[in-house]
């Protein structure tokens, strides 16, 4: 039954991480979506190791308003570039980040002291009460954060 219900979470948990990247592209200016040929290529131009794909979902560009995002903005723009890891919710947050409740990897937290003020954790509010969002480099995070836990993911 667990497996039903850890299934259903992730499945709700990626629209919403979608939907939160929409309202960024969409709402806001400078973010952009890329793939994982482009991840993987800007981690490259900023020798950092791949095993890193997965810590950021996004970037931003804060020059960069209303257009889609080209490979050659990567040279043109690398040291404007920041590397934006999402969280996403529907909760009701009328001060967003306070309130917001959600899971980080060892690899997000590692990725963002590797990059220091090039990284932003991301905080989505979509509640249509309080749509906002919110960005915190790993050192502002780490200053809010009432508590922290460890949980173990398994592959047997």
């Amino acid at each position: 039954m667990s497996r039903k219900h850890s299934f259903k979470l992730t499945l709700s948990n990626n629209v919403t991480e979608k939907q939160g990247i929409n309202y960024l592209i969409e709402e806001q200016t400078g973010f952009f979506k890329i793939d994982k040929e482009m991840k993987r290529e800007l981690l490259d131009r900023v020798n950092i190791p791949h095993n890193f794909l997965q810590s950021f979902d996004m970037v931003y560009i804060p020059k960069l308003k209303g257009i889609a995002f080209e490979k050659d903005y990567i040279e043109t723009h690398l040291d404007e570039i920041l590397f934006i890891e999402l969280k996403t919710t529907k909760k009701y947050l009328p001060e967003n980040p306070k309130g917001f409740f959600f899971g980080a990897t060892e690899n997000e937290f590692n990725f963002g002291k590797l990059l220091g003020d090039r990284f932003r954790f991301c905080f989505v509010c979509l509640n249509e009460k309080s749509p906002s969002y919110v960005m915190l480099t790993i050192e502002e995070l780490e200053k809010i954060i009432r508590n922290k836990r460890i949980q173990f993911q398994i592959n047997l």
